[in-house]
C-alpha cells in the first residue's frame, strides 16, 4: 500500500514519473495527490469558450458542430509518391462561442469527431484571422471509443481500475499496456464529474487523472495530521477520504466536503506556526520601559495644541502597559489615513526615552524619513533640542540617518547614536548598516510595514542589548482574516476615528477621452490654488527608462496595466507598440508649466533626485512656497501638508486600490475639504474602471481593503512575498473562510499550549515542516 512519501516512479514507472517531475515538479504520491483539480465539468457540460486566453494551455469540453476536410494543393509534395492527406478543420461550440480545431494529415478525425459529438480537447490556444483555435489538440472522448486509442479495438469502455487489471504492480516498470491505461481513463472522465487539472502541453489533464487513478486505487491508510478531536468537533473527513472525494467526486457536495477538510490542513498549519511564534516571543525576556512622571511624555502631552481622540488615548494606554512588561511588545497599529498614528508612535517613543532607552522610527523612503524628522522637530519643539542654550525642562535629541548623508554628518550621527546622546533616531534602510550601533535600543517603530522585509526589521531589532519592543504601523486597511493569517503573531490595534477638524475627501473619476472634463479637471486645480491652497499631481513613472518612483530607499512603481484599446493614455504620453505608456514626471512637468498650469509655481519630486534637492522641494512645498507638486508615489505615505486640498492622479488605473486610498489621504488634512481626481484612459467597461469607481464611491478603507484583497489574491502568506504573485494557500480563501480561520486559530492555540513542540502529534509536526521550508520558517521566526 502506498503512503504520501512513496516515489511516483515505483507506482507509475520511470517514463510517467519523469514526465510528472519535469513538467509539474511532482515526485511523490503526496505531491500528486496535492495537485488538485482546477475545476470540474459535469458530464455533457460545455466549457465557456469566451474565457480562453491566447497562449495558454487549455482543456475544454465542447460539442462538435461542423467538420470540413480541406484537400491538399496540387503542387504539394510532388517529389514524394505518397500524397499528403490535407487539413481537417473541426468547429466546436459551447452554445455561444466557437473554437476551431485544426488537424494536419489526419483525415480520419472526421469519422471519429462527427457533428453532435462531445469530447475533451487540450492544447495551446492560438489565434488565426481573429478566430481562436487549437492546432493538433489531444482528444479524449466522453462517450464511445477514444480517437487517440492506439489499440483501436474499441475496448476503452472496459471498467478497469485495479492495478492488477492494468498490468501494473508497485515497483513495476512503466505503466504496462497503453491499452489498459487508456481503458482506465474512461472511468475517470465519463463519470458524474470530470476533474480538470492544471496541465502542460506534454501532460494533459486526463493523463494526470490516469496517474491519479493508479495512486488512489492503491492508497493505504494515511496518518492524519489533524488530531481526531479536531476532526470530530468540526465534522471533518479523514485525509485519505478527502483525497478520494476531491479527485473522484460523485457530486459537487463531495468536492465541498473534501475542500473543507483540506482547507483545515492549510489553516491549521499557518495558525500553529504563528501560535508557536507567539509562545516563543512570550518566553523572551527584555527590559521593561515603564517611563517616568514629569518626563518627556508628560511635557509633550501638555504642549499638544489638540486633544487626543478616544482611540489614540486607548491605544496609547495599551502600548504603555506592554512597554512596562518584561516581555517584548509585538503590536500592529492599523489606522485609516489621517487617523493620527504618528502621534501615538511619538508618545510610545518618548516613553521609551523616559525609561532610559532609545527609539527608532524606520521609514521606507528618504523622503518620508526626512518628513518624519521634520514632524518630530516641529511636534517636540524645545524637547528635541537637548544641550542647546535656552532649553529648560526634559529634552532629547532627534537624529536623521539616511544613505545619502554626507560622510562627516553620517560619522557624527553614528557617534551620537552609539554614545546615547541621541534619544530618537529616524532613518531608512541605512539604519540596518553594519556600522550602526545603539547605546540602548528600547523600541523599534516601523512605518508602513509592507515596504519592509521581515529580515530588515529583524536586523534592526538585533541591535539592542535585549530584544527591543516592536510597534508596526500601517495605513493600509487589513481585513480581519489577513490580520489573523499574515500577522497572527502580532497583537492588533485599530485607529478608526479621525481627529476633530479633519475634512472629508471627495473623489471623482475623469475619463481622458472627455475633453470637457479634462479641461475642468485642470481648472478645478487652478481654482484651489487661487483660493490659497496647494495641489499634488501624481504620475506613475519618473521618466522614460526609469524604474518608477526610484527612491534609493525602496519604493517601486506600480506594475503597468494590461494594454487597452483607448484614447491617448493619461492625456500625456505616447503609445509604444500598442501598449500603454504611463504618465511620467519628466514629460508631465514641463508640459503643465507651459500649458495647463502656466503661471503657477510648479515643482517636481521623485526618488531619483538627489536627497538635498528632494528635501528642499518638500520643505518649500510644506512652507507654501510651491503651488503644485508633480510627484511620483514618494508622497504616498507620511507627507503632511494641511494646506494641500486637491490631488490629480494621472493614469490612475496603474495603481491598486489600497495605493489610491493612501495617495488621496495626502489631501484634506486641514480644515478645507479635499478633492481627488482619478484621471484614466481605460474604457468605462474595463475592470480597471470598475476599480476606480469603487475607490471614488467610498472612503471606507475596510471596504476597499476587501476589494483589494479580492483582486490581488492572498499571496504567499508563509513567506515574504505577499503581493499575490504566488500562493502557498491552494484552497484557503482569506475573504470567504473567516470562520474557519478563526476556529483554526483557536485550535492551534490550544494545541501549542498543551504541546508546544507537537511531540504527541508527529503527523502535524511533519505537515508543518513540509509547509514551512527554510525560508518560510525563518520568515515566521523573525516575525
Amino acid at each position: 500500500m502506498l503512503d504520501l512519501d512513496t516515489p511516483l516512479k515505483s507506482v507509475l514507472g520511470a517514463k510517467h514519473a519523469s514526465l510528472l517531475a519535469d513538467e509539474l515538479d511532482l515526485a511523490t504520491v503526496g505531491d500528486l495527490l496535492n495537485h488538485l483539480p482546477r475545476r470540474y465539468h459535469e458530464r455533457g457540460e460545455l466549457t465557456d469558450l469566451d474565457g480562453l486566453v491566447v497562449g495558454e494551455i487549455a482543456t475544454v469540453q465542447a460539442r462538435v458542430t461542423k467538420v470540413v476536410k480541406h484537400k491538399p494543393r496540387a503542387d504539394w509534395n510532388t517529389s514524394n509518391r505518397r500524397r499528403e492527406s490535407g487539413r481537417t478543420e473541426i468547429t466546436v461550440t459551447d452554445g455561444r462561442g466557437e473554437l476551431s480545431l485544426v488537424f494536419f494529415n489526419q483525415q480520419w478525425r472526421a469519422k471519429a469527431l462527427t457533428p453532435g459529438t462531445t469530447a475533451l480537447f487540450a492544447g495551446k490556444v492560438a489565434e488565426f484571422r481573429g478566430r481562436r483555435q487549437l492546432i493538433h489538440p489531444e482528444v479524449h472522448m466522453i462517450d464511445g471509443p477514444d480517437p487517440d486509442d492506439d489499440a483501436g479495438d474499441g475496448r476503452l469502455g472496459v471498467a478497469g481500475g485495479q492495478l492488477g487489471e492494468l498490468g501494473v504492480g508497485v515497483g513495476g516498470d512503466d505503466v504496462a499496456g497503453e491499452r489498459g491505461d487508456q481503458a482506465s481513463a474512461v472511468a475517470d472522465f465519463a463519470g458524474a464529474l470530470v476533474p480538470i487539472y492544471p496541465a502542460t502541453a506534454k501532460l494533459t489533464s486526463w493523463k494526470i487523472a490516469r496517474c491519479l487513478r493508479l495512486v488512489l486505487d492503491s492508497l493505504g491508510a494515511l496518518t492524519d495530521p489533524l488530531p481526531e478531536s479536531v476532526r470530530s468537533r468540526h465534522r471533518l473527513v479523514g485525509l485519505a477520504r478527502a483525497y478520494q472525494l476531491i479527485h473522484r467526486p460523485g457530486t459537487r457536495g463531495d468536492v465541498a466536503v473534501a475542500r473543507t477538510r483540506l482547507k483545515w490542513d492549510e489553516a491549521l498549519v499557518v495558525q500553529t506556526a504563528l501560535a508557536q511564534r507567539r509562545r516563543r516571543v512570550e518566553l523572551v525576556a527584555t527590559q521593561p520601559r515603564p517611563g517616568r512622571a514629569g518626563g518627556l511624555l508628560d511635557a509633550f502631552d501638555a504642549s499638544l495644541p489638540f486633544a487626543l481622540t478616544d482611540g489614540q488615548r486607548e491605544v496609547s494606554e495599551t502600548i504603555a502597559a506592554e512597554l512596562a512588561k518584561a516581555v517584548p511588545m509585538h503590536r500592529l497599529l492599523q489606522g485609516e489615513v489621517g487617523s493620527g498614528k504618528t502621534v501615538v508612535a511619538v508618545r510610545a517613543m518618548l516613553l521609551a526615552v523616559d525609561s532610559g532607552g532609545q527609539a527608532v522610527l524606520l521609514a521606507p523612503t528618504e523622503t518620508l524619513a526626512a518628513q518624519h524628522h521634520r514632524s518630530l522637530l516641529r511636534l517636540l519643539g524645545d524637547q528635541a533640542r537637548a544641550g542647546e542654550l535656552g532649553v529648560s525642562g526634559p529634552a532629547t535629541r532627534v537624529a536623521l540617518l539616511t544613505g545619502s548623508m554626507p560622510a562627516r554628518a553620517r560619522r557624527d550621527t553614528l557617534a551620537a547614536i552609539a554614545d546615547g546622546s541621541v534619544g530618537l533616531v529616524v532613518g531608512t534602510h541605512a539604519l540596518l548598516g553594519a556600522g550602526v550601533t545603539f547605546h540602548d535600543l528600547a523600541l523599534v517603530v516601523v512605518d508602513e510595514q509592507h515596504r519592509f522585509g521581515v529580515e530588515q526589521r529583524d536586523e534592526l531589532r538585533s541591535r539592542g542589548r535585549r530584544p527591543p519592543h516592536l510597534l508596526v504601523m500601517t495605513a493600509t486597511p487589513i481585513p480581519r482574516t489577513v490580520a489573523m493569517t499574515v500577522f497572527g503573531d502580532l497583537e492588533v490595534s485599530v485607529l478608526n476615528q479621525l481627529p476633530s477638524g479633519r475634512s472629508p475627501i471627495s473623489t471623482f473619476v475623469v475619463p481622458a477621452v472627455n475633453t470637457v472634463l479634462m479641461s475642468r479637471m485642470w481648472g478645478r486645480l487652478r481654482e484651489e490654488v487661487a483660493a490659497g491652497h496647494q495641489a499634488y499631481v501624481v504620475c506613475p513613472r519618473v521618466g522614460e527608462g526609469t524604474a518608477g518612483a526610484g527612491d534609493p530607499a525602496g519604493t517601486e512603481e506600480p506594475a503597468p496595466p494590461e494594454p487597452v484599446e483607448s484614447a491617448q493614455p493619461g492625456g500625456q504620453g505616447p503609445r509604444d507598440g500598442g501598449e500603454r505608456v504611463g504618465a511620467t514626471v519628466a514629460q508631465t512637468l514641463p508640459r503643465l508649466v507651459a500649458d495647463e498650469l502656466a503661471g503657477l509655481r510648479v515643482e517636481g519630486l521623485h526618488g531619483r533626485m538627489p536627497a538635498a534637492a528632494r528635501d528642499d522641494v518638500m520643505t518649500r512645498f510644506a512652507a507654501g512656497e510651491v503651488d503644485v507638486l508633480v510627484a511620483t508615489t514618494v508622497i504616498e505615505v507620511g507627507v503632511d501638508v494641511p494646506n494641500a486640498t486637491v490631488m490629480i492622479i494621472l493614469d490612475s488605473d496603474w495603481f491598486g486600490v489600497s495605493q489610491l486610498h493612501q495617495l488621496r489621504g495626502r489631501v484634506g488634512r486641514g480644515s478645507a475639504p479635499g478633492i481627488c481626481l482619478l484621471q484614466t484612459c481605460v474604457d468605462a467597461t474595463a475592470p480597471a474602471a470598475e476599480r476606480l469607481r469603487a475607490v471614488a464611491s467610498t472612503s471606507d478603507g475596510a471596504e476597499l481593503a476587501l476589494l483589494d484583497l479580492a483582486q490581488r489574491r492572498e499571496g504567499d502568506v508563509l513567506g515574504a512575498a505577499q503581493s499575490g504573485g504566488r500562493r502557498s494557500l491552494r484552497l484557503l480563501e482569506l475573504l470567504r473562510d473567516e470562520d474557519l480561520i478563526r476556529s483554526a486559530r483557536e485550535e492551534a492555540g490550544a494545541i501549542v499550549a498543551a504541546d508546544p513542540e507537537l511531540q504527541s502529534l508527529p503527523a502535524l509536526r511533519r505537515l508543518l515542516a513540509d509547509a514551512l521550508d527554510e525560508t518560510s520558517a525563518a520568515f515566521l521566526e523573525k516575525g
